[in-house]
Parts: C-alpha cells; sequence; structure tokens
C-alpha cells in the first residue's frame, strides 16, 4: 500500500521517559477525546498514548484533537494519515511507531473506568502470555435507536475471562487487546481486509499459531453503538471479509456463524434470508431477541452471498 507522508503531533511530554506500555488508538469519525482523557488520568512515565487520525474524515474534529493533545500533560502522539488507511493498515502503523514492550489496543469510543490501566498493568505483570485480551462491559443503549445493537453485544461478546478462556482465540477481539510487541513484530493485521469486519478474528487465530493468547478480565465498554439501519449496511459490506477469514482459516469453518452461513448458500436461500433479516430486524413490534436473531440471519445471508463455494 502506497501510504502519503504521515504527520506527527507530539504533547511536551511525549519521548521524555522510558515507555513500557504504549496504549495505541486508531479513530475515523470518532471522537477519541473523551477516552482520551480518561486515560491520560491514568498514565505513568512509562505509559505513552498514541492516535491516529485515519484519513481526516472531519478536520475540525481533528483539529479539535490535535489541540488536545498540544495541551495535554500526558506523552501523547498524533500520527496524522491523509489517505483512509483501514482499520488493518491503521493498527499496523500505531504499532510500528509504538516504544513500549507491550501494545494495547482500543477503539476511540470505549469507556473505561477509574483504575481501568492500572488493572491491565498488574496483568501485564503477571502473565507468560504473548497476548491477552480484556473483555468488553455491558454497552448500555442512549436511546431506543440503539437497544438491538445493546442486546447484540450482550448475546455475542462473553462477558467474563473463564468463558472467554473456553473459546480460545475465537473469542479475541482487536479492542481492548494488549499484544507483546515482539509477537506484534511477527504478526501484524492483514491489510487485504477492507472495510468493516473480521479482521481482528483473523489476526487472533494467525496470532495464536505464533505465541500464546489469553483472557482476563480488564473490561472496557463501547460507547458507539449504533442503529439497526447501521448495523445491516455493515454486516452487508462485510461479506467479503468473512470469505476472505475462511480462505485463510478454514478451521473457523467449524463456528456456529460458519456454519449457519454454509447451510443459507447450500440451500440457495442467501437472498432470502438477508430480506428476512432486514424486514424483521427493522420491526419494532418484534421481540428484542426476534430482532437479534433476525440480525444475524442477515449477517449470514450476507456472507453466504459472498462466500466461495464450500463444504455445508
Amino acid at each position: 500500500m502506497t501510504v502519503q507522508t504521515l504527520q506527527m503531533t507530539r504533547s511536551p511530554s511525549a519521548d521524555t521517559y522510558a515507555v513500557a506500555l504504549s496504549v495505541l488508538i486508531p479513530f475515523y469519525g470518532d471522537d477519541p477525546r473523551p477516552l482520551l482523557e480518561a486515560l491520560s488520568r491514568q498514565t505513568d512515565p512509562q505509559t505513552e498514548i498514541i492516535l491516529f487520525d485515519d484519513g481526516v474524515p472531519n478536520p475540525a474534529l481533528s483539529d479539535s484533537v490535535k489541540d488536545a493533545v498540544l495541551g495535554s500533560g500526558a506523552a501523547i502522539k498524533l500520527i496524522t494519515s491523509p489517505d483512509n488507511l483501514g482499520r488493518s493498515a491503521a493498527r499496523n502503523q500505531l504499532g510500528d511507531a509504538a516504544q513500549g514492550a507491550w501494545l494495547l489496543f482500543l477503539d476511540a469510543d470505549m469507556e473505561i473506568e477509574p483504575g481501568f490501566l492500572a488493572r491491565w498493568r498488574h496483568h501485564l505483570a503477571e502473565t507468560a502470555c504473548d497476548a491477552l485480551f480484556g473483555g468488553y462491559a455491558p454497552s448500555m443503549p442512549r436511546s431506543e435507536h440503539e437497544t438491538v445493537h445493546a442486546a447484540l453485544a450482550h448475546a455475542s461478546d462473553a462477558p467474563d475471562a473463564a468463558t472467554r478462556s473456553a473459546l480460545g482465540a475465537a473469542a479475541v477481539c482487536s479492542s481492548n487487546l494488549a499484544v507483546r510487541a515482539s509477537l506484534f513484530a511477527q504478526c501484524r493485521f492483514d491489510e487485504g481486509y477492507t472495510g468493516w469486519g473480521w479482521e481482528d478474528v483473523d489476526w487472533a487465530l494467525s496470532a495464536n499459531r505464533q505465541g500464546e493468547l489469553g483472557h482476563v478480565d480488564a473490561p472496557a465498554a463501547h460507547g458507539g453503538l449504533q442503529d439497526v439501519s447501521t448495523l445491516l449496511d455493515k454486516f452487508d459490506r462485510a461479506g467479503a471479509n468473512f470469505a476472505r477469514l475462511l480462505t485463510r482459516h478454514p478451521e473457523y469453518e467449524s463456528r456456529p456463524g460458519a456454519r449457519l452461513a454454509r447451510k443459507v448458500q447450500a440451500t440457495g436461500l442467501a437472498r432470502l434470508a438477508r430480506m428476512m433479516g432486514e424486514m424483521l430486524a427493522k420491526a419494532a413490534w418484534a421481540p428484542l431477541k426476534v430482532r437479534v436473531l433476525a440480525l444475524k440471519l442477515y449477517r449470514a445471508g450476507a456472507a453466504a452471498r459472498d462466500l466461495p463455494r464450500g463444504r455445508a
């Protein structure tokens, strides 16, 4: 990928101490300042924060983030890319810029509690693993439009480390993920994924072959819940990424979502699955559980449309 010159903005305290932990936050449209402010209250001299502005979709927001970095007393860097590189490339750029022995990837819309970084420092000091996933706190809807997404997240995201450990690498996500810099040097995010979805599962499955992945309880919440129409659009565009995942990791065919997509493909009902899924997911009269299942049906239909022919 050809990358135009990246711009670096540093806070007054950046590059003044030896770094043990690098907190890495890509953003594209989401405002990272609330998370940045919360993290800044929890940093120590051995912690740096690096932001990656992926394409400057909102120049006013970009200017405000830059001002926040320049005015902060924490060790913060802001990398600004004039081009939108995508989720994988943005994380790779952040990893390249990091100085810490541990890299903690967070999403820009995440919300953390007091003591979040202290909890992570404890886990990192104690672990023999090469990567740790901290898990998610329950996401609370702020409006009626976000209730279905909140319910989907609750149904899909295993809440505690013990439950996630039983699922292994398949339960690892790329937000709230700590990775040893030595493992990241061997296993980067695949930049062949475009748009939204599945690049984090790909990374976890690949990294699990080269190092030891573990689960801990250091949760953070996603604040950026979305309405049903936005979710349907993302699922629709993620079908090609899911096809790439199964091509690169055939073992993922055994997962429930992949099995459902294959069954929908085998019956030739991909289009019907999308139609029914969209209709029920948008139906305000339908029970919440039905709307969540409808989203999953739509996602399976989109994947079935884009999957190469294979075993059902």
